[in-house]
């Protein structure tokens, strides 16, 4: 009997024998099919990129397509409206010149069509290819589903997606066609179209960002005594590869350019990176544009959140003013909780604000009582970042600082462990100080006109500028536990915010050789 068992056993197509799938007298460890899985996985995150990539180099295919037909038709009405200003003896050459243009739009408009088929019998092979593997993450049979992958491997090998070249063979330029026959009415017969300068090259090493400025320098590949002028254009951006056609801003134009760099400044880095491209001009055309380049421009850019803050603040994204009547309405809700709100014990309804997505609004308790206090939407996990703040003239008492997301709704800021500050305090007595843990060190410097916020949260520091001159007016030593939001703290008057900052050139060296007027929480007196 037990010999019949095992007879039968070895006569199955697929058996189980110590964790191994044995199926046709081939043994398949799971882990290699997790393998395989992971492979495909791989591939078809792979295929997605790729379609992602051709379909936006075909948005560019139809773009430049509706350029050169464009510029085309704008090439030949300026140059009607020259050949109607010339007599009968110019009728032979412009047709001639006619000729020449409607040869080069079809010469390109037949390059980006084939370009475009090309292009779209790639992704529609590569779409097919994708589906075909998706379905083939379902096969349980693992025969089958090694046969799949390997089919699939080798069609990806040989995919026309992979060995086609995305960049346009032609440009929907056609500024060489122009003309300006002003100076060659003497010399009907021997008529040119004007020379065109080459497009400039940008040196990416050359290019500078920092200080919330951005200088671009380019370089012509040959020398050119014609070139009049440059123009630079630029926009933003998040992402960071090509340009894209469509979802991206419009192009920014700075004209008349006399040098080969320019430098923006006082720009907000609100987005991940920044386009740059730069064209020649001559007295009479522009070039073709250079090969943009991408740069990056990263910064902490955050909003005040109002749906924390504290009834009687009226917040906007960058701005936040106290208002006495705001509250009103909760004054007799506030005044049997405040004694027992002092202890600053977090509420246990209150969640985390991450920086990456910004937080939810309405993830935390509103601040009250005797706490004017607003947060940040953007939680600063890792980095160094900067910021500044701008009180109003009449403010009588505000806080600018840093604090946990666990702040109580009934605590001031410096007036916990959780919580970094300094005070401004303009009413019956003028103080500026440091707080934290309910401890304060009188600082004896001036009270700038705007305040520069440094936080290096991996290094344990906060540090408060005079934004203006970079006089550093003191410094916490720390190591924050928690990622930190930043505070706010306003009585009797407003106080306005400037976010999407680098960290200042000058910052960073007095980083660098702090020493005099740091100091620490250890340091500061109980109050």
């Amino acid at each position: 009997m037990d010999s019949q068992k095992c007879c039968s056993k070895e006569n199955e197509n697929i058996a189980v024998h110590k964790g191994y799938i044995l199926t046709s007298n081939i043994i398949i460890r799971p882990e290699s099919i997790n393998f395989q899985q992971e492979a495909l996985q791989r591939i078809i995150s792979t295929l997605a990129n790729k379609n992602d990539e051709i379909q936006n180099f075909i948005d560019t295919l139809n773009h430049t397509l509706k350029g050169v037909q464009e510029n085309s038709s704008y090439i030949l009405s300026e140059l009607d409206e020259e050949f109607d200003s010339l007599y009968s003896i110019l009728d032979e050459v412009k047709e001639s010149m006619i000729n020449s243009i409607k040869q080069e739009q079809a010469r390109k408009s037949q390059e980006l069509q084939s370009q475009i088929s090309q292009c779209n019998n790639a992704l529609e092979n590569s779409e097919e290819l994708l589906e075909y593997a998706t379905r083939s993450l379902d096969i349980k049979e693992p025969e089958e589903f090694s046969k799949a992958a390997r089919q699939i491997k080798d069609r990806v090998t040989m995919a026309s997606a992979f060995r086609l070249s995305l960049k346009p063979k032609v440009s929907d330029n056609m500024t060489h066609l122009m003309v300006d026959f002003s100076q060659e009415r003497q010399m009907l017969q021997t008529l040119k179209f004007l020379p065109v300068p080459k497009a400039p090259e940008i040196d990416p090493v050359e290019c500078l960002v920092a200080d919330n400025c951005v200088t671009v320098a380019w370089r012509m590949p040959e020398e050119d005594n014609k070139i009049d002028h440059f123009i630079l254009e630029y926009r933003k951006t998040n992402f960071d590869g090509l340009p894209r056609v469509k979802d991206e801003r419009c192009w920014e134009i700075i004209d008349n350019i006399k040098g080969t760099e320019y430098t923006l400044s006082g720009l907000k880095f609100d987005s991940k990176c920044m386009n740059f491209r730069v064209r020649a001009c001559n007295k009479a055309v522009a070039g073709e544009y250079s090969d943009p380049v991408t740069l990056e421009t990263k910064a902490l850019n955050f909003s005040l959140d109002n749906s924390s803050s504290h009834l009687n603040l009226k917040v906007e994204d960058t701005f936040v003013e106290w208002d006495p009547t705001g509250g009103k309405g909760q004054e007799s809700k506030i005044k049997g909780k405040e004694n027992k709100g002092r202890s600053g014990t977090p509420s246990p309804k209150r969640t985390s604000i991450g920086s990456r997505p910004p937080a939810v609004r309405g993830s935390r308790d509103r601040f009250t009582g005797e706490s004017y206090t607003v947060l940040g939407d953007t939680a600063i996990e890792s980095g160094q970042h900067y910021w500044e703040v701008k009180a109003q003239k009449d403010c009588k008492s505000y806080s600018v600082g840093v604090a946990y997301k666990t702040l109580g709704k009934f605590d001031q800021l410096g007036k916990t462990n959780s919580s970094w500050c300094i005070h401004v305090n303009n009413w019956l007595q003028n103080t500026f100080a440091a707080k934290h843990n309910n401890k304060v060190k009188a600082l004896d410097v001036a009270v700038p006109e705007k305040i520069g916020v440094f936080c290096d949260f991996d290094g344990g520091q906060l540090s408060f500028y005079d934004a203006n001159s970079k006089q550093l007016l003191y410094s916490f030593k720390t190591k924050f536990t928690q990622p930190v939001l930043p505070g706010f703290m306003v009585w009797c008057g407003g106080l306005s915010l400037n976010t999407g900052m680098q960290v200042p050139s000058a910052v960073r060296t007095l980083q660098k050789s702090e020493n005099g007027m740091t100091g620490s929480a250890s340091s500061l007196n109980n109050v």
